[in-house]
C-alpha cells in the first residue's frame, strides 16, 4: 500500500474542497449573512492546508487499483467530514452525527435529509447544501483528473473506482480528456436547465439550487413541500431534465459531439430506460387516476415521481406515500433499478439489468443446446465474460448489504416498510421512503447508530460498493 500517495491525493482534495467552501461565501455577500464567515473562514483553512501538504514530494509513485479503491473511499469521507463541519460551527445543524448525515446524503446525491424545517437555514447554508450535489454527481475525483496533473496510473484507477456502472470506457483515447469531456457535457446541461427555470419565472435562487440538485440527481429541495409549491410548467422542466441526467453520457458524446444519432440510439441501455419510464408513467396514470384531477395532472404527477424515483433524485410533488399499493410497488421496483450507467444516478444500474438478463437467457439456452458457444452482446459490441461475472459478483454483493443493513436498521424497531425503504433508499441514493419516512417526513427519527449505518450504504451506493468494503479488508492494509 503506498500511503505516501494516497495521502498526497487527499491534499490536494482538501484543496479542492477549500476552493469550493468559498461558493456559499459569496453567496452569503449577497444575502448579507453572517454565516459566510465560517464557509469563508473553513475553505481558507482547507485550502492553505491542502496546499501546503499536497507540495511534498513523495518518493514511490507506484498506484494500483487497491491504492484507487482506498483514496476514493477515505477521500469521500474526508469531503463529507469537512463539508458537515459549517452546519455544526454555524448552529444551524447542532448535531454532528445529523450534520454529517446531511452532508453524506449531498454528496452522494442521495438526497435523504434529517431536517424538520429546510427553510429555516441560512442562503448560504442551502446552497452549499444543494451545491454539494452537484459536486458529487459527476464525482469530484473526475473533476479532479480533469483539472490537475496526475499519473497515467492514477487517473485510471481513480476513475475506475469513483464513476458507476459496471464497466469504465474511455470516450476519447486519453482519460484526462474523457474527464474534460464528461465535466463539459455536464456544466452544458447544468446551465441549460438554470436558464430554461429562469425564463419560466423561477426565482434565481430557486433556479440555481434546483438545477444543482436534478444535476446530481441529488434531491435537496429550498422548500418544504420540495417541488410541490412550483407550477405545472417547473415541474416539467425539472422532470425532463431528471430523465436527461440518468441518461449515459455517453449518448451525448455520441450525439452532439460525434453527431451520430444512429450511434446513440444504438445504446441498448438508454432506450431500455426510457421504455421503463414509459410503461412506469402509463400503469401509475392508470392505477392512481382517481386522486388525480384530470390527465393532465395526472401524467405531470406520474411522470415527475417515476422520473425522480428512476434516477434517483428523490424531489417529490406529490405524497406518493398515499396513492395506491400497485403504484408504490412500481416505485419501490424503480428503486432499485435506477438510472443507467455513466450517469449521475444511482441504483442498481440499468446495464446491469440487461447483462444479467442476457446471461440468464443464455444459461437456460445452454440447458437446452449444451453445445452451443453463446455470448453476451450490449450495444451490439461482445461483452468480456469478466464484465458478465462482474454482475453476478456485484449482485451477491448488493443483497448481502442490503440484508445486514436491514436487520441493523432494524434495532430502532420501526415498522418493516420504513426499514425496507430506509435502505433502499439510502443504499441506491435515492432520497425519499415510504411510512415513517415518506415524502412528508425525514430520517432524523432514526437513532445514531442507525443514521451511521444508513451513511454507510450511501457511500457504498454512491462509490458501486466495493471501494467502501475494501477499506475493511485486513489484506489491504498490509505492506505486502
Amino acid at each position: 500500500m503506498n500511503i505516501e500517495s494516497i495521502v498526497l491525493i487527499l491534499c490536494r482534495l482538501l484543496e479542492v474542497e477549500g476552493l469550493l467552501l468559498l461558493t456559499p461565501a459569496a453567496v452569503s455577500l449577497v444575502y448579507r449573512e453572517k454565516m459566510g464567515f465560517v464557509y469563508l473562514i473553513l475553505g481558507i483553512i482547507c485550502f492553505v492546508i491542502g496546499f501546503i501538504a499536497s507540495r511534498f514530494k513523495i518518493k514511490k509513485q507506484i498506484f494500483y487499483a487497491k491504492e484507487g479503491f482506498v483514496v476514493v473511499s477515505l477521500g469521500w469521507i474526508l469531503m463529507s467530514l469537512v463539508g458537515c463541519l459549517p452546519f455544526v460551527l454555524t448552529g444551524e445543524i447542532p448535531s454532528f452525527t445529523d450534520a454529517f448525515f446531511e452532508t453524506v446524503s449531498g454528496f452522494t446525491t442521495t438526497g435523504s435529509s434529517i431536517l424538520t424545517d429546510v427553510e429555516a437555514l441560512s442562503h448560504c447554508s442551502l446552497f452549499w447544501r444543494s451545491f454539494t450535489h452537484w459536486i458529487g454527481g459527476m464525482g469530484v475525483f473526475v473533476f479532479m483528473l480533469a483539472v490537475l496533473p496526475m499519473t497515467g496510473a492514477q487517473n485510471m484507477h481513480l476513475m475506475r473506482s469513483e464513476s458507476p456502472g459496471p464497466e469504465v470506457g474511455k470516450l476519447v483515447p486519453k482519460l484526462k480528456e474523457s474527464a474534460k469531456i464528461l465535466y463539459i457535457i455536464y456544466f452544458a446541461m447544468t446551465v441549460a436547465e438554470i436558464i430554461i427555470l429562469l425564463i419560466s419565472g423561477m426565482a434565481p435562487f430557486d433556479s440555481i439550487t434546483l438545477s444543482f440538485g436534478t444535476a446530481g440527481t441529488g434531491g435537496f429541495g429550498v422548500r418544504n413541500s420540495s417541488i410541490a409549491d412550483y407550477t405545472y410548467l417547473q415541474q416539467l422542466i425539472i422532470g425532463i431534465f431528471m430523465v436527461l441526467f440518468g441518461i449515459n453520457f455517453n449518448f451525448y458524446f455520441f450525439l452532439f459531439l460525434r453527431r451520430s444519432l444512429k450511434e446513440a440510439f444504438r445504446m441498448d441501455e438508454v432506450r431500455t430506460y426510457l421504455g421503463i419510464i414509459a410503461v412506469s408513467v402509463i400503469v401509475i396514470m392508470i392505477d392512481a387516476r382517481h386522486l388525480f384531477n384530470g390527465v393532465a395532472d395526472g401524467f405531470i404527477k406520474a411522470f415527475f415521481q417515476v422520473s425522480s424515483i428512476i434516477t434517483t433524485t428523490g424531489y417529490a410533488t406529490a405524497d406518493f406515500d398515499t396513492w395506491p399499493a400497485l403504484s408504490k410497488t412500481v416505485l419501490f421496483t424503480l428503486m432499485f433499478i435506477g438510472a443507467c450507467a455513466g450517469s449521475t444516478g444511482g441504483g442498481f444500474k440499468v446495464s446491469r439489468i440487461i447483462i444479467a438478463v442476457k446471461s440468464h437467457v443464455r444459461k437456460i439456452k445452454g440447458f437446452i443446446h449444451p453445445r452451443l458457444v453463446q455470448n453476451v452482446y450490449l450495444d451490439g459490441r461482445k461483452l468480456k465474460e469478466e464484465t458478465v461475472s462482474g454482475v453476478s459478483i456485484y449482485t451477491v454483493t448488493y443483497i448481502l448489504i442490503i440484508v445486514a443493513s436491514l436487520l441493523l436498521v432494524s434495532m430502532d424497531e420501526f415498522d418493516l416498510e420504513t426499514n425496507i425503504t430506509a435502505v433502499a433508499a439510502t443504499l441506491n441514493n435515492i432520497g425519499p421512503g415510504f411510512s415513517t419516512i415518506g415524502p412528508t417526513c425525514n430520517f432524523s427519527a432514526f437513532s445514531p447508530f442507525v443514521k451511521y449505518v444508513l451513511c454507510f450504504d450511501m457511500l457504498a451506493g454512491r462509490l458501486e460498493l466495493f471501494p467502501m468494503l475494501i477499506l475493511f479488508a485486513p489484506s489491504t492494509w498490509r505492506k505486502r
